[in-house]
């Protein structure tokens, strides 16, 4: 008789060896990640060569910050309420409407400007509050409640400034708008660059270092739960390259006239807004109510609560992207804020926000925004029309939506 190996044999069997995690090819490009990034670069390349170096010019980088901050400030909202998969079509007449109270408030009723400013901030509170009501508890799309908003905010415009504008502002509102940060430390001297101050440089160090830090961290967060992750010598030249940007950036602002105060604001609210969305839960959800609503709902997330207060946030940076552009201006005018809204909705889309909602990045938006800037930033200098700029807009707008759907399908072709 065959006798029959016993299958206990009292050793514990090993567990398996747990299996690295998957690396990309050493040159694999994520494009719906890094396209953004690779579009941008290009962008600026062209119009250096087509203007002869100017595009990157000291005065030229600092005038496509300070120009374009207001268009940044609600790029920042605006990612939030396209993620949630909901649109806003009214910040451009919020914007006029908040320039013209804080005006009011600050130049004929000589209010102190941090209590004007915060009137205004929280006028535009009141605004998102409005908005998000209709939308979230009432039911109504929001196309149609922001649409109404934009003639709404428009007719208060015209019924506080009539047809003058109002001028001009506090000092410390021109500084916030159009000012920049002192040389506290002094000039070094660049070699061939000329001297340039040593605080900016510090803070360039600074969020260079820390943009290294966070990526290092979410790589290593990825390879710990076995997601795929770029190949080190890839990692080492794209943290490389992103050093080099923003050295370069701060050594040509530092050479001009320092750091814009509103450069300052806006790295403020990336910070606090990318912490905010990749951290927070109030971000997860926002995520989940424009991924799948009805996933959303069962998992006990309150739908209504988390899409009214994105209006309400997008009311409250519409305001205080008023303040920035009336103080740019030195002046409310009835005509503020025409045609924000669709810079503020192309910079999202351009920057990797999804049409069905559900993704985007507050860094891809502020992406979106700078290409807008340079775009016409480099049109202007090279003596280009008013329509060949929009022109150019356009086709960029509808190609970055383009490419979002052509990589979905792509995606779901390949599964």
């Amino acid at each position: 008789m065959t006798s029959v190996a016993p299958t206990n044999t009292g050793v514990a069997a090993e567990p398996p060896a747990p299996q690295a995690p998957p690396e990309r090819g050493r040159f694999t490009v994520n494009l719906r990640q890094s396209g953004i990034y690779i579009a941008f670069a290009l962008i600026v390349l062209l119009f250096t060569v087509l203007t002869h170096g100017d595009m990157l010019a000291p005065q030229n980088i600092s005038n496509i910050i300070v120009q374009n901050s207001y268009i940044l400030i609600l790029a920042i909202g605006m990612i939030l309420v396209i993620i949630a998969g909901h649109i806003d079509l009214s910040v451009g007449s919020v914007v006029a409407a908040s320039g013209a109270a804080a005006a009011v408030m600050m130049v004929d009723l000589h209010l102190a400007w941090p209590l004007a400013l915060l009137i205004t901030l929280i006028f535009g509170g009141l605004v998102g509050a409005w908005q998000g009501y209709w939308v979230a508890y009432f039911g109504i799309p929001a196309f149609i409640v922001t649409l109404a908003g934009m003639l709404l905010f428009r007719a208060v415009t015209l019924m506080i400034l009539g047809n003058r504008g109002i001028g001009p502002f506090p000092d410390p509102v021109r500084t916030l708008s159009n000012g920049f940060t002192r040389g506290y430390l002094g000039n070094i001297g660049l070699g061939v660059l000329g001297g340039a101050d040593l605080l900016s440089l510090l803070v360039g160090l600074a969020a260079a270092a820390v943009v290294v830090g966070t990526q290092w961290r979410a790589r290593v967060a990825r390879r710990r739960y076995g997601q795929s992750v770029d190949a080190l010598p890839l990692f080492a030249a794209k943290m490389a390259v992103a050093v080099v940007v923003i050295m370069f950036v701060i050594v040509q602002l530092a050479r001009f006239h320092n750091l814009p105060w509103v450069l300052v604001l806006l790295a403020a609210l990336v910070v606090g807004y990318s912490v905010m969305t990749d951290r927070a839960v109030f971000g997860r959800q926002i995520y989940a109510v424009g991924g799948n609503l009805q996933a959303a709902t069962l998992s006990g997330v309150k739908v209504k609560s988390v899409v009214f207060w994105i209006f309400v946030n997008m009311g409250v940076l519409s305001a205080l992207a008023g303040v920035i552009f009336s103080g740019r201006l030195n002046q409310a005018n009835p005509t503020a804020g025409n045609q924000f809204e669709l810079d503020a909705i192309a910079a999202a889309f351009i920057g990797g926000a999804a049409v069905q909602g559900g993704v985007g990045k507050v860094v891809g938006a502020i992406t979106g925004g700078l290409i807008m800037g340079v775009i016409n930033n480099g049109m202007s200098l090279i003596g280009a029309p008013s329509e060949q700029v929009m022109l150019v807009k356009g086709a960029v707008l509808l190609a970055a939506v383009a490419f979002d759907v052509w990589t979905k399908r792509r995606a779901g072709a390949s599964r």
